[in-house]
């Protein structure tokens, strides 16, 4: 089930990177959960990571091998999270990057793994080991979709993206796959993406323009308010396009590719949210007004996380008073509740501090039956504004997870 999403098409191929899915047996009944990224040499690779401090063994490795190397290969499995392990999980994880390494003629440390599924049990390294010679032999330009399927785990679409951007006789182009469906907080998420660019940057540029793409985009979600162990998102930029290198945000082009990489970003994100776990609506929460982002965020958050009003949202509910409690719950002393406006869509619900004299049910439940609806908060003392994207909460949602493991 998923909200407004359709199967992705026209994904674009990036000059210097080649991928591969294949199927190593991690799931039953058998599906693609193996994937592999080449990136061609003199790239550049950054990376953000979740801030669970239980992360898992393969973000610890990745981090390291970033520090050391220049990352050529990027290895991803679902299925099995490998976390939790301790010891055990470094070394599967270790064992791995130097079996592919030794087929593929580099150094284990210019290989960042990662894994995404259930926390705590033992990575299957020797069925993993068993088709790696198949994953380097069907590694190609165009098999974005393969992989973008082999990183899924209980979402029931697989999430990519392209986009060209043209400016004067330059052209960049941006391609993406994500995946993610539950366990969906910022810093970040149950969630992985990979996005590479034939645009040439720098590794201050691209590390700045990753960090503000993903404070806009991935860390902008939520369906459950739970942060995972394995989060990662990866930015490769090749360098195969003709311009001239970005390097800081004066340089020609930085304005135009970040805004083209946040877009890209922000419907990888929203893609996330439209397939969220038994998601059958897509809420967009704005929150205007504020004296400062962190008081926006703490008020958009509190709403999209109380279970009460997500379920209200499940049964199409115009419980305008459980908005208007998670609005009063929110941490901040600084909110004047005689100055509140909140509304759904258009239609004001609450005005200053209570239900807006025009308000009728009838309305209300009829904008609640919508697939997409936005709520819209304004505090009104302040200029800061803030928009996060969150999900309902459905009975499929506890079903996936009570079952999750059988």
């Amino acid at each position: 089930m998923s909200v407004g999403l359709k199967y992705p098409d026209s994904i674009l191929p990036i000059d210097g990177i080649r991928l591969a899915g294949v199927s190593a047996g991690l799931y039953e009944p058998h599906r693609l959960d193996l994937a592999l990224i080449e990136i061609t040499d003199d790239s550049v690779v950054s990376a953000v990571f979740t801030k669970n401090l239980f992360c898992a063994a393969p973000v610890d490795i990745a981090k390291d091998h970033l520090k050391s190397s220049s990352p050529r290969y990027c290895l991803v499995n679902s299925g099995n999270a490998n976390a939790g392990n301790g010891q055990q999980g470094i070394d599967d994880a270790n064992r791995i990057c130097e079996y592919l390494a030794s087929q593929l003629s580099c150094k284990k440390e210019n290989i960042l793994p990662f894994s995404t599924g259930v926390i705590g049990e033992r990575l299957p390294v020797n069925k993993i080991e068993n088709v790696i010679p198949e994953l380097i032999q069907k590694l190609e330009a165009g098999a974005w979709l393969d992989s973008a399927q082999a990183i899924m785990t209980t979402d029931t679409i697989p999430k990519a993206i392209s986009t060209r951007v043209n400016i004067g006789n330059t052209s960049f182009t941006i391609t993406g796959i994500a995946k993610g469906a539950g366990m969906i907080k910022p810093n970040m998420a149950t969630m992985l993406a990979f996005i590479a660019t034939d645009a040439k940057l720098s590794n201050k540029a691209q590390n700045k323009l990753l960090k503000a793409a993903v404070q806009k985009s991935f860390n902008r979600i939520t369906v459950d308010g739970d942060t995972s162990t394995n989060d990662a998102c990866v930015l490769i930029s090749t360098g195969k396009t003709d311009n001239k290198l970005i390097n800081t945000e004066t340089d020609e082009y930085y304005i135009e590719f970040e805004k083209a990489l946040v877009d890209t970003c922000c419907k990888l994100a929203q893609a996330i949210i439209r397939d969220g776990e038994g998601a059958t609506k897509f809420i967009e929460i704005e929150v205007n007004e504020g004296k400062s982002s962190e008081e926006c965020l703490m008020v958009a958050y509190q709403i999209a996380e109380s279970p009460l009003v997500k379920t209200a949202f499940t049964a199409s509910d115009p419980n305008w008073g459980r908005i208007l409690a998670a609005v009063g719950a929110a941490v901040t002393n600084s909110i004047e509740i005689e100055k509140v406006s909140i509304y759904l869509d258009d239609l004001c619900i609450v005005r200053n501090g209570e239900r807006d004299k025009s308000y009728i049910e009838e309305k209300g439940k009829k904008v609640m039956q919508q697939e997409d609806i936005k709520i819209s908060v304004s505090l009104s003392h302040g200029a800061a504004k803030e928009t996060i994207w969150t999900t309902d909460l459905s009975y499929e949602y506890i079903k996936i997870n009570a079952e999750y493991r059988t």
